[in-house]
């Protein structure tokens, strides 16, 4: 086989792609270049997963990659009609996040739990202040999405005793592992039973704006909303308002609708809402992980073999099997 191109949008730091040496060549661009680049590559890697590039540079005509890898577990920033359209494999990277974000999500639930926040605030003050907090067995968590980060963040969850309803598109009576998965219209009757309201859903026009005034005041005083998935699932405004106004009890948000949050942001001063810079997955040597998984891949790709976490493109994300 001849070399091959491998163009990689973003490289900062750049992946180690050691692997890929005199077996392709590895050429680096910037969003401002990329439009020209895309014809001569054989596959593009999106590395810089924040930017929505691909989708303004992708072409509707002529040559372009046959596989695209982004380094995330979402593919709505590079997803648009034709790249959709087109014969292009996409493939992302499920299998790098999923514990590492069950686990931040754990830590959330608990922190919240046991009001790690108001200890803290307390001991700045050098006030001893004795107080009770929840207990987790017996409480019931819904996770919207039944992919791998759901599943995780689900099974990681009923390890701490807590009740979980699985939310998917679809239901599935006799899930393996859940028992049952319920389908994407339960979700209204669940929100008003939820302790915790985890959101893990892929972001997709059924999807966005799925948390929004309606769905918070459907939640119970008590409930606590999370959001790993993405920022534009939620109508921050309701999310705003239903915690000023304690129609929830807290919440935490980890992805916003505009990354980064900036300085003037209302969202900063909220009450009971914990910010977080779009950091739940990411562990030391994450981005080695990831590097490792595209080279993985692209050894699949060289031999003409299937290839792993093919994205069904007009879903927006990789089908649970």
């Amino acid at each position: 086989m001849s070399e091959r191109t491998v163009l990689v949008l973003g490289s900062d730091p750049p992946p180690k792609l050691d692997r890929l040496t005199g077996r392709a060549r590895v050429i680096f661009t910037d969003e401002d270049s990329l439009a020209d680049r895309l014809p001569t590559a054989d596959v593009l890697l999106a590395w810089d997963f924040t930017s929505d590039a691909i989708r303004r540079a992708w072409p509707e005509k002529g040559p372009r990659p046959g596989w695209v890898h982004t380094a995330s577990a979402g593919v709505d920033q590079l997803l648009c009609p034709a790249l959709v359209a087109d014969d292009t494999l996409v493939t992302n990277a499920r299998g790098v996040f999923e514990q590492p974000i069950a686990e931040y999500v754990a830590g959330l639930v608990i922190a919240m739990a046991k009001d790690f926040y108001g200890s803290w605030e307390l001991q700045r003050q050098r006030r001893w202040q004795h107080r009770e907090t929840l207990r987790l067995a017996g409480s019931r968590a819904v996770v919207v999405g039944s992919g791998p980060i759901g599943r995780a963040i689900g099974s990681t969850l009923m390890a701490l005793g807590v009740k979980v309803d699985l939310v998917g598109r679809r239901a599935r009576p006799d899930d393996p592992q859940f028992g049952l998965v319920h389908a994407s219209d339960a979700l209204n009757d669940l929100l008003t039973q939820a302790d915790w309201v985890i959101c893990a859903a892929p972001l997709t026009e059924a999807t966005r704006g799925l948390f929004d005034k309606a769905a918070f005041a459907r939640m119970p005083p008590r409930a606590r909303f999370i959001n790993i998935g993405r920022g534009p699932l939620v109508v921050e405004d309701a999310l705003i308002a239903a915690l000023r106004e304690w129609r929830i009890a807290a919440a935490a948000l980890d992805v916003f609708e505009e990354e980064p949050l900036t300085p003037d942001s209302p969202l900063w001063d909220v009450p009971h809402l914990i910010v977080s810079p779009h950091m739940s997955g990411d562990t030391l040597g994450w981005r080695d992980a990831l590097a490792e998984q595209f080279q993985d891949n692209f050894d699949r790709w060289s031999a003409g073999e299937p290839l792993d976490n093919l994205v069904d493109k007009r879903l927006g994300y990789v089908p649970v099997k």
